[in-house]
């Protein structure tokens, strides 16, 4: 950040008085610019023994299968951000939402927060974030083509927790990933 949204001057990083945090703080308007974790909200959309997964057509990770899930936006619950999610990116419509996984991924400043969801029906496509959407028995998720590591797990503990037909909401941090030292 370079530039106070509120008057358009220089911000500084600093400690702002009574703070514990480096802040973008407008030195002229005196505006402490405060930058929070963005939230993720997403389903994880079956269909009997099928969950609906997305091929992503846009970056990051572009070509790779996701469940369909993205920025929550303002005015909006976080329940609502999933079922809108899955619409936009699989056009497909879900009920009976539950929470399911939280899990934060501090490393890159996020939330990603998954519902398990029935679909309503099979009238679903690929939306313009996707290249296609397809319905996969557990045997046929493509394991190492998928987009990101909170969808992997997110998967693992919904087909874990359905063998013994047991969905606690899950909470759990993903780390960064350890680059291997080049010697």
């Amino acid at each position: 950040m370079k530039f106070c949204s509120q008057c358009g001057n220089p911000v500084i990083q600093r400690i702002p008085e009574g703070d514990s945090r480096l802040r973008y703080v407008c030195d002229s308007c005196h505006t402490i610019h405060y930058q929070n974790p963005n939230i993720v909200a997403g389903c994880v959309p079956v269909w009997g023994t099928k969950v609906l997964l997305c091929r992503r057509a846009i970056e990051p990770r572009l070509g790779y299968w996701t469940l369909p899930a993205g920025f929550m936006e303002n005015g909006e619950t976080i329940e609502q951000a999933a079922i809108r999610e899955t619409a936009e990116e699989a056009c497909a419509r879900v009920r009976n939402l539950s929470i399911y996984t939280l899990i934060d991924v501090p490393h890159i400043s996020q939330v990603h927060v998954f519902f398990r969801a029935e679909l309503v029906d099979l009238d679903f496509s690929a939306g313009p974030e996707s290249l296609e959407v397809a319905l996969f028995e557990e045997a046929d998720i493509p394991w190492s083509e998928l987009a990101f590591r909170t969808v992997g797990r997110t998967l693992e503990c919904y087909f874990a927790d359905r063998r013994i037909e047991t969905y606690p909401v899950r909470s759990e941090s993903i780390p960064p990933l350890v680059q291997p030292a080049i010697r």
